[in-house]
């Protein structure tokens, strides 16, 4: 089964636009996982368990693992959802953005040693940067578009031939590096507007949405902007607003049982209007 045709199920099963980011912060982790050696593996898997009957994705940020020397705990988190819930796609969130031989390694790195699904790409040195990851015939390649990020708009709006940069990139992506069906397109829920028109570009290409939750995208413009005419073809991505959710002392809720009634409450707030 490949990238997209897994998104697509576990989307149909789970009811579920919502993808669930794993962003690991043990100054944030609950007292009593302080002390743990395994706290990072021990925090994700509850996470992972609590909120996998509402997601469509996880998504791995892999500096939070790197930086804290966690890449064999990322591996076995990774293999912990392959094992547990292997219909649900791992988006290895690296933004790898190199070529040739070293793109081949960013490649295996993410596909082999972690087992991801798809993993996202900086398109800035062109298709040399992305077919490297396309060799991986049932693997998905997500690719920097139009990001969440203000900042983005130093780059990702100049005017090219009277466009703005990602809206080639989008086109550039959709008819002609997505030979396979393998691509998809992060844009930020940040720029609602930018989103509609992206998807207008892409068709029913699958786009990686971050930015609601902390980031404060409007939950109802980012759907109205980037669902398919199905209502579907989004990964809806929030991480800190699910992970660091407040547990309802009255109601006993852990750390894990207010991540599960968060996005629960995200998964239908997203479903709302999807169509």
């Amino acid at each position: 089964m490949t990238f997209i045709d897994k998104l697509s199920a576990v989307s149909v099963a789970s009811n579920s636009q919502l993808c669930v980011g794993l962003d690991p912060d043990p100054a944030k982790f609950p007292v009593h996982l302080h002390s743990k050696p395994d706290a990072i593996v021990q925090f994700c898997k509850a996470i992972i368990d609590a909120t996998a009957a509402t997601a469509c994705a996880f998504k791995p940020q892999i500096a939070y693992f790197a930086a804290l020397r966690a890449e064999e705990q990322l591996e076995e988190i990774c293999k912990y959802i392959r094992t547990n819930y292997p219909a649900i796609p791992i988006v290895l969130d690296a933004k790898r953005g190199d070529i040739g031989a070293t793109a081949e390694q960013y490649a295996r790195e993410a596909f082999e040693r972690y087992g991801a699904d798809a993993v996202t790409v900086n398109p800035y040195m062109g298709f040399d940067s992305v077919q490297p990851y396309l060799e991986w015939k049932d693997r998905g390649a997500i690719i920097l578009c139009r990001t969440s990020n203000a900042g983005g708009s130093d780059l990702q709006f100049l005017n090219v031939d009277g466009k703005p940069l990602y809206q080639h990139v989008a086109k550039l992506v959709a008819e002609k590096w997505n030979t396979n069906g393998q691509c998809g397109l992060v844009v930020g829920a940040t720029f609602p507007n930018e989103l509609a028109q992206v998807r207008a570009l892409v068709g029913d290409m699958p786009l990686l949405i971050p930015g609601i939750g902390a980031q404060g995208g409007d939950i109802k413009a980012t759907v109205e902007a980037g669902r398919t005419a199905a209502g579907a073809g989004m990964m809806i991505n929030s991480s800190r607003a699910i992970l660091y959710a407040k547990a309802d002392d009255a109601k006993g809720e852990d750390f894990a049982a207010a991540a599960r009634r968060v996005a629960q409450e995200t998964r239908d707030a997203i479903n709302q209007y999807r169509n």
